[in-house]
């Protein structure tokens, strides 16, 4: 049984850990803030330049004078997994979630014979797939000195991705990340960003082509937009990622620190009925020694 200074040594200990875990949730949820914002006004641009980009890939079709970005290599034997996750830990299931569905990919095409290349975008999503994929690595973003994701950051990982796909090292790309919907819920999302995949939603969209002319042709625009494209995909990819950290990390701080209230709830209780049992002991003695005068 321990004794009285080592549960008042752990209560003290506990409320120290609490007071840590209510100042994360505090920040995470000022955090959250800014980059909800920001992930849910890139949303409407993003959408919109898809379905321009759908619109003009529906007009050029299956032509030889596609864009490779559009086209492809016409093969599927080499895949790039771009892997993003977070820089930091203390936020729930947020990076373990997104590698899991990693993971579940990379299995499935290494049963068809595919080879499987890994860059990773975040310190912990490096750290979970080396453990297992340390020989498919081939490439890491570290981002962990910026405070603010900017579309800077998004043009630096499409650089090297596309370097990699004009290099030939690869057939097929796709980004994995979370897509935020609310503080506890937060969907892992594997999304194709090479050869571009873009689908039209709606009437509206489908009949763009119709409606406008393009000049220069499909062909030319295309070769021009679909490079900012990855790095708009990959942009979004990124906002949606810090705005799923800090709510996840919010919704696990807010149950750290109430699980250590009960903690200290229980301690408590077990601190007061030991020091009562002491007082008792030691009454019993007095009393033992008074009629034993």
């Amino acid at each position: 049984m321990p004794s009285l200074k080592d549960l008042k040594n752990r209560i003290e200990s506990v409320k120290s850990t609490r007071k840590i875990t209510k100042a994360m949730q505090m920040v995470a949820a000022a955090k959250l803030r800014r980059a909800q914002d920001a992930a849910e006004a890139a949303r409407p641009y993003a959408d919109r330049f898809n379905a321009v980009m759908a619109a003009l890939a529906s007009s050029v079709g299956d032509s030889d004078s596609a864009p490779r970005l559009l086209a492809g290599t016409g093969k599927d034997d080499v895949h790039l997994l771009v892997v993003m996750t977070a820089e930091r830990g203390l936020c729930g299931g947020f990076n373990t979630n997104i590698v899991k569905l990693a993971k579940t990919k990379i299995a499935d095409l290494q049963a068809h014979g595919k080879t499987v290349k890994i860059l990773t975008v975040g310190k912990k999503g490096r750290e979970q797939l080396k453990r297992e994929y340390a020989s498919l690595f081939v490439g890491h973003i570290d981002l962990s000195d910026v405070k603010r994701i900017g579309y800077g950051n998004a043009q630096d990982i499409a650089r090297d991705v596309l370097g990699r796909f004009d290099a030939g090292e690869f057939d097929v790309a796709t980004i994995f990340f979370a897509k935020f919907n609310s503080v506890i819920s937060q969907d892992p999302t594997a999304l194709q960003i090479i050869p571009a995949a873009y689908e039209s939603e709606g009437s509206q969209e489908e009949g763009a082509s119709t409606l406008y002319d393009y000049e220069p042709g499909e062909e030319e625009i295309l070769a021009d937009l679909l490079p900012r494209g990855v790095a708009t995909q990959v942009f979004s990819a990124l906002l949606e990622n810090s705005a799923s950290e800090q709510g996840s990390r919010m919704s696990a701080m807010d149950n750290a620190t109430r699980n250590a209230g009960e903690m200290i709830d229980k301690l408590t209780i077990e601190y007061n009925r030991s020091r009562q049992a002491v007082i008792t002991n030691e009454l019993i003695e007095i009393i033992s020694g008074a009629e034993a005068l």
